[in-house]
């Protein structure tokens, strides 16, 4: 199979299986400022998802944080009394 893609760039396993070409990418056009009053609102969305993920994953670090503790704990007592 001979080599369509002569960019300096190595060729990926899908370049070289795939002899179409990439799609062009979509152009959005705002109408009348919607797109930018909801790009907002779906940033602020994110922003929120962020900020609840985060501490989401603090109280699992803590919680399990905490557990280990408690496991170490316990073995240490099960441990002395023998």
């Amino acid at each position: 199979m001979a080599e369509t893609n002569s960019s300096s760039y190595e060729t990926s396993w899908a370049d070289q299986w795939d002899s179409n070409p990439d799609p062009a990418p979509e152009t959005k056009k705002s109408g009348n400022g919607t797109t930018s009053k909801y790009g907002k609102k779906v940033g602020e969305g994110f922003e929120k998802t962020k900020v609840v993920a985060s501490t989401g994953a603090r109280k699992v670090k803590e919680g399990t944080s905490a557990g280990l503790q408690w496991i170490k704990d316990k073995y240490h007592k099960t441990t002395q009394k023998h």
